[in-house]
């Protein structure tokens, strides 16, 4: 014992909290996160590839502004409010959504790209459907 009256301190103790689960040691759920790229955390990403992710968001908020400079206020707001309404209705979790309401109201409902052949979400692979609402909602 040392004057302040505590034992001798291990140098090589190990805090519990570096062994939890939330830690460097977790898991990786395969079923429910897919493949970790550890390419993507190290690389830096392509200049334009933020760009890209935020092309239809962009595209949107220059499709408003151009509405609201020349009809004025309201047909914008409109616009928005449909947006969000169709954007809340959704199919159970595990049977994917082709969007084509909100592929309509974009007027993208005759033009083909890239996502409309090569859709991931038409793979022939389904979990169980059971599972993934339970983990939708929280409840896993």
């Amino acid at each position: 014992m040392n004057e302040r009256g505590c034992g001798p301190q291990l140098k090589d103790n190990i805090p519990v909290t570096e062994l939890s689960a939330s830690g460097p040691l977790e898991n990786h759920d395969l079923l429910r996160k897919g493949f970790s790229c550890v390419k993507n955390e190290f690389l830096p990403s392509h200049p334009l590839e933020l760009s890209e992710k935020n092309f239809q968001l962009n595209q949107d908020k220059m499709n408003f502004s151009t509405l609201r400079n020349s009809h004025g206020l309201f047909p914008p707001l409109k616009l928005q409010m449909e947006f969000k309404a169709i954007q809340q209705v959704q199919r159970l979790p595990f049977l994917s959504s082709s969007n084509l309401s909100l592929d309509i109201l974009r007027h993208n409902d005759e033009t083909i790209r890239f996502e409309d052949i090569n859709n991931p979400s038409q793979s022939e692979l389904m979990g169980e459907p059971h599972l993934i609402v339970e983990y939708k909602l929280g409840l896993l």
